[in-house]
Order: structure tokens, then C-alpha cells, then sequence
């Protein structure tokens, strides 16, 4: 990135792309990360993690695989956007089990169990991860249930976890999936926090480079989302090294905001809520008079 040697960075610190070093263990964040490895810990089939957009999720799940030692075996799908028969030869594949294509889907999921009982001899557990699960087609759903009905005398033979956005929440209806809800959210002095915890990852060593009142304006704009903080921190130290300083001022987190549609909108929406909170408020006044 053009501004690293500026700022005396040896990567860029402000990425959207999920990088486990930059993983910032503030309470929500760590909080879903200790609450997955109990979970898992103690063999629950299917766990379910939501949030928005940009809230982390993706980087909780790699954090999460990162962190598991070698008693497990993980499997790790980042696009489960498939049909069943597809979902059972890219689960077999992540596992090392050789299966062959040309089985029918009866036949996968029998011989996708016999290799997890083969895991389960060696003592090894097995977990699943399935990023952005709000776009799987109802039946793939239905067949990694039944794989979470598969158990030995003590416990699953493989437990799933679903990364997902709101959505999943409409196409998950059945009793035995547990709920795990993962926001992730920074309050405005965890923003300053999570920006300076960046820089000091990405190699800056300097004193502090967002001004308190640019960090307020980052924090307003993005409500605390890591992505959202990410863009837009990212545009305004471009910005000032532009002008040839090492100071992000509010005025460039004010340029950074004006310059990302998201953020943009995202404001707009909370005005017109605060708008409408108004307008119940007075209307509610006017009827007690």
C-alpha cells in the first residue's frame, strides 16, 4: 500500500480481507471465541453464529480453527452455496477421505460416516465450519443435520457450525439446533483501542495517528462494525498522507465517511430512526395532552 513506508508500516494494518493476526480479542470478540470452543468442548451437534455484514465473523471462524489443537480434525467451507451430493464431496475432501464421485447421495453420507468413526478410533474429533450459510439450499441444510445425528455411545461424530448473516435465522426452523448469536460491535473507546491494536500488528511503533476527534467520527460512521472502521480508516490515513502528515485528523475520518456509500447509508438510517423516535415522541405528547 502506497502509505506504509509513510507511516513506517511494514504491512497494511487496515485490510477488509480476514487475517487471524489482526484478530483483536476485545470482550464481544473474545467472548464469541471462548463461547465456541466450550461449546465444542462439550459435543454440541450444530451450533449456529450470526451477524451482520462486516461484523467478523468470517475472521472469528479462522481464529477459531487456528486455536484448536491436534485432537481435532477440522473441515473448513467457505462457500457452502451447494447441493447435498456437492457438500458431501467437498466435506470428504476438507476430511482426507477419498470418496468417489460417482456414489449416490445415500451411499456418500454412509461412507463419509464410515470415516468419521475411523477419526472417532483415533481419537480424533471432528468439527465443521461453514461460512456464509444464509445462501445454502434448504436440502444441503438438512443433510449436515443428519450428519449431526451421527454418534458413537458418548458423543457426535462430527459437529457443524454455521457462520452465517441474519437471513439464516428464516431458513433455520428446526428444534434441535442450538443458537450461538455472535455480534460483534466496538463501543467508541474500544474503536481507538481496535485502531491502535492494528498499527501496533502492522508494525507502527510511532506516537498515536488518529486524533480523538477522528475516531468519534470513524465510531459514528461505522457504528462499531470492524469492516466498516477498517474502509474507512484506511481512507483517511491515505488522505493524510496525501497531504503529507502522519496526523488523521476529522476531517479526513469526515472525507473518509463522505467517500463510503455504506457508512453513508448506514448513518442515514440511524437518522431517520432517531427521526421517527421524534415524531412517535411527539405524537404520543400530543395525545396526553
Amino acid at each position: 500500500m502506497i502509505y506504509l513506508s509513510h507511516f513506517g508500516l511494514r504491512e497494511a494494518p487496515f485490510g477488509i480481507t480476514p487475517d487471524t493476526s489482526f484478530f483483536y480479542a476485545c470482550a464481544s470478540s473474545q467472548e464469541a471465541l471462548n463461547t465456541l470452543l466450550v461449546a465444542v468442548a462439550n459435543g454440541e451437534g450444530f451450533i449456529k453464529v450470526t451477524g451482520e455484514v462486516g461484523t467478523g465473523k468470517t475472521l472469528l471462524c479462522r481464529k477459531f480453527l487456528a486455536t484448536l489443537d491436534d485432537g481435532w480434525v477440522s473441515a473448513y467451507i467457505p462457500n457452502p452455496n451447494l447441493e447435498p451430493k456437492t457438500l458431501l464431496l467437498a466435506l470428504a475432501e476438507e476430511l482426507g477421505a477419498g470418496l468417489d464421485s460417482g456414489l449416490d447421495q445415500h451411499h456418500l453420507i454412509k461412507a463419509l460416516n464410515l470415516a468419521l468413526l475411523d477419526f472417532a478410533r483415533e481419537k480424533k474429533r471432528v468439527v465443521v465450519c461453514l461460512d456464509e450459510t444464509q445462501a445454502m439450499p434448504l436440502e444441503s441444510l438438512e443433510t449436515l443435520r443428519l450428519l449431526t445425528n451421527l454418534e458413537t455411545e458418548k458423543r457426535k461424530l462430527a459437529q457443524v457450525i454455521l457462520f452465517g448473516q441474519p437471513e439464516l435465522d428464516e431458513r433455520l426452523a428446526h428444534e434441535s439446533i442450538r443458537q450461538l448469536r455472535q455480534r460483534i460491535t466496538f463501543q467508541h473507546h474500544k474503536t481507538e483501542h481496535y485502531l491502535a491494536h492494528r498499527l501496533a500488528i502492522a508494525g507502527y511503533s510511532g506516537d498515536r495517528v488518529f486524533a480523538p476527534a477522528a475516531v468519534a467520527r470513524i465510531y459514528r460512521a461505522s457504528r462499531g462494525v470492524p469492516r466498516l472502521i477498517n474502509i474507512l480508516a484506511n481512507k483517511a490515513m491515505m488522505l493524510a498522507y496525501g497531504e503529507g502528515t502522519r496526523k488523521v485528523t476529522a476531517r479526513h475520518a469526515h472525507a473518509a465517511n463522505a467517500d463510503t456509500p455504506a457508512s453513508f447509508a448506514l448513518s442515514r438510517a440511524w437518522l431517520w430512526l432517531a427521526l421517527a423516535c421524534i415524531a412517535f415522541s411527539s405524537i404520543g405528547w400530543m395525545i396526553l395532552r
